[in-house]
């Protein structure tokens, strides 16, 4: 008498459960299934051996994804028993096709049964399948759609089609499965940009929050938009010429958000993190620098990127320019400011720090002022205190304050235009001075 092991299976008759035995059979150590031979090991034979042999083979190649039959051998013993040889398949997972790649779907070999394989192992399968390169392993979900992509290859003049799915990766040439690649990309992606704006600087009171989910083209559309309604501006006035600075440059904005959707680590499931608040932003992506490569390096222009061909469909789409520009024109576009960005890196974080500029310039015209203040007449420092206290002052209320007439207020006046303390708006009767802030 013969007893069911790890790596033989008997079947009385032909049922679509032979399917599930050999997928658990070609997604571990192969195996042996014997149709005809009861559980308990007695031949008893199946009536029609040729019309249950055709029905096996013919159920194998409808009903298994991606193609085992070459893993899978055939024999008919004494005209009554079909003798199924499984062999360890190379391109793991296999799975029912009409489940797909979920764990209803994928078996593998437990002792002596054959049992649905749980995701950790599927995820491990598509690794050991496919190697470390997260982007080329093949996607969990295989029902996946493209109107985003589609939508952002056509907004940038660059032909989307299924034709082309291979060429940048999305699809893997073993098997014709999606890849991770195309996950990321399709309407489907799990992966997230949350976004927090903050009252004060040390991130703890919240005054609004948005999360942007979908594909990543969505994600970086519907991020960038947002973080532009955050980016303020501060008006000066040169003469009569108002002229007005961003809390950011927009440029640096697109680059930090760039860079953490195409060098984050894919494989871990949090979200880019933004923090905003009047002091700076940060723009948090998971995922260290790869091994060998320090900040300063990043700075110096040097790059490795994570994802290759998610970095060649950016390029392709002309969103970045080449690897490792990015980093270098934020820095160049701080050129001159008192405080740089600055990039913090952990093991599985990368964070890059925009300083707000108009907070950079209210906090250096305040050390100007409080430079030149031991330098003020008793006369400017009269007129900076009702300053400080009514938010403005007139050339009526300095000829008040100071006991003076108009041209002595005027030239007052215009001293502490010319060492920077305050600036003026409006003209004639309408005139009316502030700090230069």
């Amino acid at each position: 008498m013969n007893f069911e092991t790890e790596n033989m299976e008997f079947k009385s008759k032909v049922t679509d459960e032979i399917y599930k035995e050999i997928i658990a059979f070609a997604n571990t150590n192969g195996g042996i299934i014997y149709v005809g031979i009861d559980d308990q090991g007695q031949v008893i034979g199946l009536t029609d051996v040729d019309k249950e042999y055709t029905r096996i083979t013919n159920g194998i190649r409808d009903a298994i994804m991606p193609d085992v039959t070459m893993f899978v051998r055939f024999t008919i013993q004494e005209n009554t028993v079909v003798k199924i040889t499984v062999s360890e398949g190379s391109n793991k997972p296999y799975y029912l096709k009409a489940k797909g790649l979920k764990p209803s779907g994928v078996y593998v070999r437990q002792g002596t049964s054959s049992a649905p394989a749980s995701p950790e192992q599927i995820r491990q399968l598509i690794k050991d399948n496919d190697g470390d390169s997260f982007e080329l392993m093949i996607s969990k979900n295989q029902l996946l759609t493209f109107e985003e992509a589609s939508q952002a290859f056509h907004q940038y003049g660059v032909e989307f089609s299924k034709e082309k799915y291979n060429a940048l990766g999305m699809v893997s040439m073993q098997n014709n499965l999606f890849t991770n690649l195309a996950y990321i990309l399709s309407d489907q992606c799990e992966h997230t940009v949350k976004i927090a704006v903050f009252g004060d600087d040390s991130n703890t009171t919240f005054k609004d929050h948005k999360e942007f989910s979908g594909s990543i083209f969505k994600q970086l559309e519907g991020a960038f938009n947002y973080l532009k309604l955050c980016n303020k501006t501060a008006s000066t006035f040169k003469g009569l010429e108002r002229i007005e600075h961003s809390d950011y440059p927009e440029e640096a904005i697109r680059e930090v958000l760039l860079n953490a959707l195409v060098h984050r680590d894919y494989s871990f499931s949090g979200s880019i993190i933004i923090n905003v608040n009047d002091k700076e932003m940060e723009v948090i992506s998971i995922g260290g620098l790869l091994s060998g490569l320090s900040p300063d390096d990043i700075k110096n222009g040097i790059s490795q990127p994570r994802n290759r061909n998610l970095a060649e469909v950016f390029h392709r789409l002309h969103l970045i320019e080449s690897y490792g520009t990015g980093i270098r024109r934020i820095f160049h576009l701080y050129e001159g400011y008192s405080v740089q960005p600055r990039i913090d890196v952990t093991s599985n974080t990368f964070k890059i720090v925009l300083p707000n500029m108009n907070t950079i310039a209210k906090e250096e015209t305040k050390d100007v002022v409080n430079e030149f203040v031991n330098e003020l007449t008793p006369q400017m420092q009269q007129i900076l205190e009702f300053i400080k206290e009514h938010g403005e002052i007139r050339e009526l209320d300095i000829q008040d304050l100071l006991g003076v007439k108009q041209t002595r207020a005027y030239i007052v006046a215009k001293q502490m235009r010319d060492l920077g303390v305050i600036r003026v708006l409006g003209r004639g009767k309408n005139k009316i001075y502030k700090l230069n802030d």
